[in-house]
């Protein structure tokens, strides 16, 4: 009988065995549900505040900006689980295919094929009134690209290499700037020094990077390629000689922060916000609402949330598995703190008007849907790290 009883209790134990190996290494087991819950309520957020900024704005509909903002909050959620649907190692074995998509949707975008808004050959025309703007999405296709070259050459990233990195990065931001978009081009910038920092530069060649960088931008303005009213919008702290428009924007900006002082004027009860007085509220400057409305306090948990994104981002990163992984966490990262930082900066005066949206809040789908799509390659890293 104990012959007959031990191999039985062998099996069992095995099959438990094996349940638990299963369960320990289940993607969902380990889905960050802090990083994904903490956009899921900045979007919530940036819904109200939407809706508060622009409701003035389309007469007989002042839900006209927030149903659409809903649509792409909808898409960006989707494009999350797609990315998340799909093991991230993947990605880096077609990292080459995303780089030249990047580059293909940036080059037909200033083509015949593109749009021009505002003086920005930025956008591709969809119908029903909405657009598409290709540098935002080539982001996620440039982290990916790019940290899978530097994932091949750990440890070994010398100055050939550095150059190659350099060469294929000249092509997509060459690209942005012909459109013009300054602001996006400061962004893919910061990630790719994000990026290369973490792969292995020395001090000697980020210092290097940072000189050509300089001589770069001089070389551009210079020869034309940088429009008059962007170099004028460098000059933010002397408002009064800068940019007429990004200068009375700016000086509005910070008048509406101000009155919103604590505990703000209440939501849809901003007067200033109310009374459309800041241009492109609910897009670039869509923090004055918050700022004026919700006062220190809503500014503050606004500002909380993203601190809890980018500190479960660079968790992510540090437990990632694998290099690429920890790669692709560092590009994110390096994204969302450059524009939180700089569109926030706009706001109260102590950055240049760029145009750079406010993730997960300004309106704009392209933007959403881009950054959605990014916070899953990050949660995706995070929920296979033991696979």
């Amino acid at each position: 009988m104990v012959s007959v009883t031990r191999p039985r209790l062998a099996r069992r134990t095995s099959s438990l065995d094996r349940a638990s190996r299963y369960d320990a290494t289940a993607p969902m087991r380990h889905f960050d549900f802090v990083l994904v819950g903490a956009v899921v309520l900045i979007a919530l957020f940036g819904l109200v505040m939407v809706w508060s900024a622009s409701r003035n704005r389309i007469p007989g509909d002042e839900l006209y900006f927030v149903k659409r903002q809903a649509m792409y909050v909808a898409l960006g959620i989707g494009a999350m689980v797609a990315v998340l649907s799909v093991d991230y190692r993947r990605l880096r074995d077609h990292s080459l295919l995303f780089y030249l998509g990047s580059v293909a949707i940036l080059f037909l975008v200033i083509s015949p094929l593109g749009s021009n808004i505002k003086g920005n050959q930025a956008w591709f025309q969809l119908p029903g009134g909405f657009t598409l703007q290709p540098s935002e999405l080539a982001k996620f296709g440039i982290i990916v690209a790019l940290a899978g070259y530097c994932t091949q050459y750990r440890g070994e990233l010398d100055a050939w290499r550095l150059a190659t990195v350099l060469g294929l990065a000249a092509v997509p931001l060459g690209l942005v700037m012909l459109q013009p978009d300054f602001g996006t081009l400061m962004v893919l910038m910061t990630i790719i020094v994000g990026l290369l920092i973490v792969a292995g530069v020395t001090v000697r060649q980020l210092v290097v990077l940072l000189l050509l960088a300089a001589t770069g931008v001089f070389v551009m303005i210079n020869v034309g390629l940088v429009k008059q009213y962007q170099i004028d919008r460098l000059n933010f702290l002397d408002r009064e000689n800068s940019a007429q428009s990004s200068g009375y924007n700016q000086e509005q900006s910070i008048q509406a922060i101000a009155n919103g002082r604590v505990g703000g004027q209440g939501v849809g009860e901003g007067s200033s916000t109310q009374g459309n007085f800041v241009p492109e509220q609910h897009t670039d400057f869509i923090f004055t609402a918050v700022g004026e409305e919700l006062g220190f306090v809503g500014a503050a948990v606004l500002l909380a949330l993203f601190a809890i994104v980018m500190w479960r981002t660079w968790r992510i990163a540090r437990l990632a598995r694998d290099f690429f992984g920890a790669l692709v966490c560092v590009g994110v990262l390096a994204m969302l703190a450059f524009q939180v930082f700089e569109n926030v900066g706009m706001t109260v005066g102590i950055m240049p008007v760029t145009g750079i949206p406010l993730p997960f809040m300004s309106y704009g789908g392209s933007s959403m849907i881009a950054t959605f799509a990014c916070i899953g390659l990050v949660a995706n890293v995070g929920m296979r790290r033991f696979q």
